[in-house]
């Protein structure tokens, strides 16, 4: 018997009326046994897009906008299969995605989840996003990010560790098994946050290099793709790293990475103050520090579902940063000489972290 006998899709939505009929156009073109959108409280016409235009997709209205993580999560369980094909708002499948990745799950009984390589929308021969490694500060190293589909690593089915929950089929039951997403975390890093707690407790990911997505603008408010970087992204960054940080990392690794976490906090208060958005830094910490008892909690679920060590999933390597942040020549080589110091921090802790 096949593996995966029928597929649920779940598009998470917030304010996507300007991309939704193309993502549900592509999605349906996939053949997938059912398709639910889930809205996250929009303001926009995005309900009523999906109903007059696409009367087979279920949609589910959630009651207040808690983020992509409680729109996705409460997706899964409203799933009437096991496969679920979670997809956001602005990601436009190629035809055979579906099937590419069925195929390498199929072959691979070990692997609870497959995700496909992302390219920018407006540039598809350009990579946006094609997953990563576990850099040690709580960021994704990502993988061929930016580089022009033609010269990207990689090929066929090959291991993963960091998703970037744009496009994944996934076992649900897997993925609610860990808890599914944090939905403190509302959004940002969220991504990064499952897939290590999945692999920190044995599971295996896969990217399918050949199955392509195309990724429209991200969330307005939240996404820095249209210049600058807004205010809520800054405040989430000092909240959200700390917590995954403190949920994921043993002991032992947070005390040894915490002169690069300290240079690495000084460069990103400096960015902020650049940016006049030391406030929202200073509100992201003091979140961080009101949500312990919450995130102690989840240390200990994660803790004991642990299997691997830090040193055998997080690596040094590299410092991605969007390419706006990289304007000038001196941003660059800040940036080049950052990477080199928390590589080289990294090599020497390594072996000592549990």
């Amino acid at each position: 018997m096949a593996r995966i006998s029928a597929v649920s899709a779940v598009v998470c939505n917030y304010n996507g009326e300007g991309y939704l009929a193309g993502c549900l156009e592509s999605v349906l073109a996939q053949g997938v046994d059912e398709v639910l959108v889930v809205d996250d409280a929009s303001s926009d016409g995005s309900v009523a897009l999906v109903r007059a235009r696409f009367p087979g997709v279920k949609v589910i209205e959630l009651e207040k906008n808690s983020g992509p993580c409680a729109a996705r999560n409460a997706g899964m369980r409203a799933a009437g299969n096991r496969w679920v094909l979670a997809v956001d708002n602005d990601a436009v499948l190629e035809t055979d995605v579906l099937a590419k990745l069925r195929a390498a799950l199929e072959t691979r009984p070990e692997v609870c989840l497959a995700q496909p390589r992302s390219v920018l929308f407006d540039e598809p021969t350009r990579v946006h996003y094609d997953g990563g490694g576990f850099h040690y500060l709580g960021l994704i190293a990502l993988r061929n990010a930016y580089t022009p589909l033609a010269e990207a690593v990689g090929e066929g089915v090959v291991e993963a560790d960091a998703l970037v929950a744009i496009c994944a089929l996934l076992d649900r039951e897997v993925v609610l098994g860990i808890c599914g997403y944090d939905e403190e975390l509302f959004y940002l890093a969220e991504d990064l946050d499952l897939s290590l707690r999945l692999k920190l407790a044995g599971e295996r990911l896969v990217s399918v290099e050949e199955a392509l997505v195309r990724h429209r603008g991200g969330t307005a408010g939240l996404s820095f793709r249209g210049g600058g970087y807004p205010r809520r992204r800054v405040y989430l960054h000092a909240r959200n790293r700390r917590r995954i940080l403190l949920k994921c990392y043993r002991a032992r690794t947070l005390l040894l990475i915490l002169p690069a976490f300290a240079l690495y906090e000084c460069v990103w208060l400096l960015f902020a103050l650049k940016e006049g958005e030391l406030g929202a830094v200073i509100r992201g910490r003091f979140a961080f520090l009101r949500a312990l008892p919450s995130t102690l909690r989840a240390r200990r679920a994660v803790q004991a579902r642990r299997k691997l060590c830090d040193r055998e999933l997080l690596c040094g390597g590299p410092l991605v940063l969007s390419p706006s942040l990289l304007a000038s020549g001196g941003a660059r080589g800040a940036a080049r000489l950052l990477d080199r110091c928390f590589r080289a921090w990294w090599r020497l802790v390594r072996p000592l972290c549990g």
